[in-house]
């Protein structure tokens, strides 16, 4: 019989998913990792059991007690459904502009959430600052700290690096995906380079972050533009983020992951959120700079059903200058050839 023993033991030990078309068109593999496939619906799962078992190891986070955490949605959704099955309570300090399906998933799973305006990093009112001030006041707490808390990195370097390279069985030649916290990034590159040195580590941003400008050019001046996609895109190097080992970054435009979103939910049978979108554009811009024969893993973070209500309305998308367009994924690899 298969089985494990509690909730926790089903995250993890996502399979890889061959994008057909894709992987055509560039002559390379290009691999997804199906993290939507965890419990709790996204890779976050993975950050939010090893930052709670690392609390318990330490000590922090004792019977009855309450986790607290910043957070856009995903990590709050994998630490509220650890908590509820280690018998913790989570609070969980949301930005309002975060999509509303995912603050009814929390609350429905039995967290205290409590949406706040956005505010920028350097403001004690920054979602963040508040988790911790709120942790601080509450009896019995433990501010999970998912930015700066390197328990994120540590498990992605005991859990899902070893599955690629198992998976692959050794034959990675290039990872990429993009960073919320930094910590599958940092954890994914870390273990592989220790398995080839070769293995090409990249970090694809969305426009409006910092993270290409930090790895491109050492310093984080560089963020125009300008992205709809939640948890990724980060503005500062967290202590996750400084782990990181990184060969090459690129960025990604919402049209072409919009494209790419389309392309894989009509053709491929995905139905995926925008940061997988701009993490397999990041993929592809590795395929076509190394050029055929690579193989290439990626990060399929979560579904689109945390986002029908902005992803699939035309309205809202037309407001945010993404308007219904035919982009083929032709036609977005040739544009992003004409970019590199």
């Amino acid at each position: 019989m298969n089985k494990t023993p509690d909730f926790c033991g089903t995250i993890g030990n996502t399979p890889l998913i061959r994008l057909n078309k894709l992987s055509e068109l560039t002559g390379c593999e290009i691999l997804g990792k199906a993290e939507f496939l965890n419990p709790g619906g996204s890779v976050k799962d993975r950050a939010a059991l090893g930052i709670v078992e690392d609390a318990e190891k330490r000590g922090l986070l004792k019977p009855g007690g309450t986790i607290v955490e910043g957070t856009a949605g995903n990590t709050g959704i994998g630490l509220t459904l650890v908590g509820n099955a280690k018998g913790y309570k989570t609070i969980i300090i949301i930005p309002n502009t975060q999509s509303p399906e995912k603050m009814e998933l929390l609350s429905n799973m039995g967290a205290e959430v409590r949406p706040v305006p956005p505010a920028p990093f350097n403001s004690a009112g920054n979602y963040n600052h508040i988790a911790k001030r709120v942790a601080e006041e509450t009896e019995n707490a433990y501010w999970a700290n998912q930015f700066d808390n390197t328990a994120n990195t540590d498990f992605h370097v005991k859990t899902t690096g070893p599955e690629i390279w198992n998976q692959t069985k050794g034959n990675i030649t290039g990872f990429v995906t993009a960073i919320g916290t930094g910590g599958t990034l940092a954890g994914v590159s870390s273990y592989l380079k220790t398995q080839n040195k070769n293995v090409q580590t990249v970090c694809v941003d969305p426009y409006g972050a910092s993270m290409w400008s930090w790895f491109k050019h050492g310093h984080l001046d560089i963020d125009d533009g300008d992205s709809i996609a939640e948890g990724i895109g980060q503005g500062r190097v967290t202590d996750n983020v400084s782990l990181a080992n990184i060969d090459e970054a690129f960025r990604c435009h919402d049209r072409h992951m919009m494209a790419i979103s389309r392309h894989l939910i009509k053709e491929e049978g995905l139905f995926l959120g925008a940061s997988s979108g701009i993490n397999i554009g990041g993929a592809v811009k590795t395929a076509l700079t190394g050029g055929p024969g690579q193989t290439i893993v990626t990060i399929l973070c979560d579904t689109a059903q945390k986002y029908m209500s902005r992803l699939f309305d035309q309205d809202w998308l037309t407001e945010n200058d993404l308007p219904p367009e035919d982009l083929s994924i032709q036609g977005m690899i040739e544009e992003m050839k004409a970019e590199l």
